[in-house]
């Protein structure tokens, strides 16, 4: 391939758009260009890049047993309705009505649809199990898109859906999928992290995680340093606290204490002198159903993904100013869940506690000496709380660290959520109508992309695995005016492409610095130079992007060495 011949308007200078590394560095490298917010086209080595990603996920998905599909993108309101998330699955849902005025949404995801055809086709157990995948343009209407295609509106993504007559057939196929997955990650080149997490709004008993390892990444989660144990922070479990020494540590009653306009746990603390984990916050939520209050140790965060899965609930949003006076009698920093006449549902930190200070829902006023167990009506105790690097592995009590990462894939058990809903069912052996049991296994491709280059770039550009990278090899001739020069060149880059390799040849008029620095943007892994000295000497000068490694290599050997060296990175696994 000719560079003079390819669309790839390359930028010199760093997009004032663009937060994220991969974003600014898919711009610049002149990949992909934004059409509207969140929304992207792809330009030719993007959407080089993203075919690669999409074949090795199509090569490892057909080697598990899936079979390809292809699903309309829009899909009617009734569907939604019958599985129950036409209501609830919020504004990210992209909604309209087709010229008949039927209700449509553009799909985010395809649990109705793929039930919808299962329960139309499927009908004995003699046609189970059944594994069905498509890689599809989704939208989701994201509030905030940023960080380019990491947090986009519209996205390919590899969904996948497993059909099965019991739990334990969809669990083996949850492993294969998981198996697949890894193997999937590994091909791509990337360092990564399978963690335990929250279902969300696809639903099901249990999920796991795929997450790229890459300090700019969005998503949180907890690792053990002793043990396999990782989970995203939203799922990660706590050790429980301490049992509560009992009554007699806090004999006195709560008393009350002006504490004027000292609202935050920093101005509390260092009001009545006391640290942070000596407080509980009362936090006031309005749901679905009713208000509650969720009390937390004041050097803990609240986990509301926890919070949503106790209570059962879709929506859950602090209260307002006006809502919590409504509710307490005090204005918001001063709420405190004694005498309070809500469910109060406490994180197990905070009833372990034998003397608390709490708000005392008087404006103005705290409540010291506060035993939990005695002086609050708890509703339920739970984990609701985000887990820190100062909590053991609730496997194994070491220690454990906080990883920075991007969710690539994701696997669920659904098991008959979506197939009860939709009555989807087949007959087993003794003739009786039974749920399909149902898996759920979903890949970011375009994400995938963006995960490679955040885990994988310098300050010259990206540095892509060979596995995803556009070309596996830059050819730049140097003095292309000389006659020698061009023919052997062009005589290297035939033999190159005979022989079965990726090859951009720069054929440009522009000075080899240019061009040298056009190859790192590009992040192609080789850079093969030859010019009228190396030629003379029967050499070509070979650099490696990744290391910066530069050897010169004969002429005659170029060939071997560049395919033995492709085979090496592709077979690499990158280290975690």
């Amino acid at each position: 391939m000719f560079y003079s011949r390819m669309l790839i308007p390359t930028l010199k200078e760093n997009p004032a758009e663009a937060e994220a590394v991969s974003h600014r560095l898919l711009l610049r490298a002149g990949m992909i260009r934004k059409l509207a917010s969140g929304i992207y086209n792809y330009l030719p080595l993007g959407l080089r890049v993203l075919r690669k990603v999409e074949r090795v996920v199509r090569e490892e998905m057909n080697r598990a047993g899936a079979q390809e599909v292809l699903l309309p993108a829009v899909q009617p309101a009734e569907l939604w309705e019958e599985s129950g998330r036409w209501q609830i699955y919020g504004k990210e849902l992209l909604r309209f009505q087709d010229r008949h005025g039927r209700d449509c949404c553009f799909g985010p995801t395809h649990e109705e649809v793929i039930t919808d055809l299962v329960r139309r086709e499927v009908h004995s157990y003699r046609q189970l199990p059944l594994n069905l995948y498509q890689i599809q343009m989704k939208f989701r209407d994201e509030i905030r898109p940023r960080f380019g295609l990491i947090r986009g509106r519209e996205f390919l993504m590899k969904d996948g859906y497993s059909f099965h007559v019991d739990e334990a057939d969809a669990e083996a196929c949850y492993q294969a999928m998981y198996d697949a997955y890894n193997r999937i990650f590994q091909r791509c080149g990337l360092r990564f992290k399978v963690v335990e997490a929250d279902s969300g709004p696809i639903g099901g008993s249990f999920s796991h995680e795929f997450m790229v390892l890459a300090d700019t990444g969005e998503d949180l989660l907890a690792s053990c340093l002793a043990c396999d144990y990782a989970a995203n922070l939203e799922k990660a479990e706590v050790v429980p606290a301490a049992a509560n020494p009992g009554p007699a540590a806090a004999a006195a009653a709560p008393e009350a204490v002006a504490t004027p306009n000292v609202r935050t746990v920093e101005e509390v603390a260092a009001f009545l002198n006391v640290t942070p984990r000596e407080i509980v916050k009362t936090l006031i939520y309005e749901t679905e159903k009713e208000p509650v209050a969720v009390l937390i140790r004041g050097d803990h965060e609240v986990n509301e993904v926890k919070v949503k899965k106790l209570l059962g609930v879709m929506d859950l949003t602090l209260a307002g100013a006006g809502r919590v006076r409504e509710l307490t009698g005090a204005e918001v920093g001063f709420a405190g869940p004694v005498g309070l006449n809500l469910p109060i549902y406490a994180d197990q930190a905070v009833a372990a506690l034998a003397a608390a200070v709490t708000g005392a829902n008087k404006t103005d006023h705290h409540l010291v000496r506060v035993n939990p167990q005695r002086d609050i009506n708890i509703t339920q105790v739970a984990d609701l709380r985000t887990v820190t690097a100062q909590d053991p592995c609730p496997h194994c009590g070491g220690c454990t660290k906080i990883l920075r990462g991007i969710e690539v894939g994701h696997i669920f058990k659904l098991g008959i959520k979506y197939s009860q809903a939709l009555k989807a069912t087949f007959l087993d052996e003794a003739g009786q109508e039974q749920f399909i049991f149902m898996g759920c296994y979903g890949i970011g491709v375009s994400r995938i992309m963006a995960a490679a280059i955040e885990q994988g770039h310098d300050d010259q550009g990206m540095i892509f695995p060979m596995a995803l990278a556009p070309f596996q090899v830059a050819l730049i001739p140097i003095s292309l005016n000389d006659a020698a020069t061009r023919e052997k060149a062009l005589s290297l880059h035939a033999a190159m492409e005979e022989a079965g390799l990726e090859v951009l040849f720069d054929d440009r008029d522009e000075r080899p610095g240019v061009k040298f620095k056009d190859c790192d943007l590009l992040g192609i892994p080789l850079r093969v130079v030859v010019g009228p000295k190396t030629l003379a000497a029967g050499n070509a000068e070979v650099r490696q992007r990744r290391t910066g490694e530069t050897i010169m290599a004969p002429l005659e050997e170029l060939l071997p060495y560049l395919q033995d060296r492709i085979r090496q990175e592709m077979n690499e696994k990158a280290e975690i």
